[in-house]
């Protein structure tokens, strides 16, 4: 199966970072690469190990993360740029 976009995950999913990308709706806008390599620099790096632990309400946004032993905090637009493996699938 061809990777997936965080943002499309929910809860309980667990799967493997495939890529990093800029979302191509917002390409030239300094604000998104800026988002994307950020991500990067925090650990979503191709073949870490994820899972999606929770989602908020109202509209699931934010949604927790946890990467390794660490447990983040994701905007529904950040998660749109980590390319997802998922497992089971």
């Amino acid at each position: 199966m061809p990777p997936v976009t965080l943002s499309s995950l929910r809860k309980g999913a667990r799967g493997t970072v495939a890529d990093v990308r800029d979302d191509p709706q917002t390409l030239g806008d300094e604000a998104e690469s800026t988002v994307s390599r950020r991500l990067l620099e925090l650990g979503f790096i191709p073949g870490e190990a994820l899972e999606v632990v929770a989602e908020f309400w109202p509209g699931g946004d934010p949604m927790a993360v946890r990467l390794g032993n660490t447990l983040f905090a994701l905007r529904r637009r950040e998660a749109g740029s980590v390319l997802v493996s998922v497992e089971g699938r």
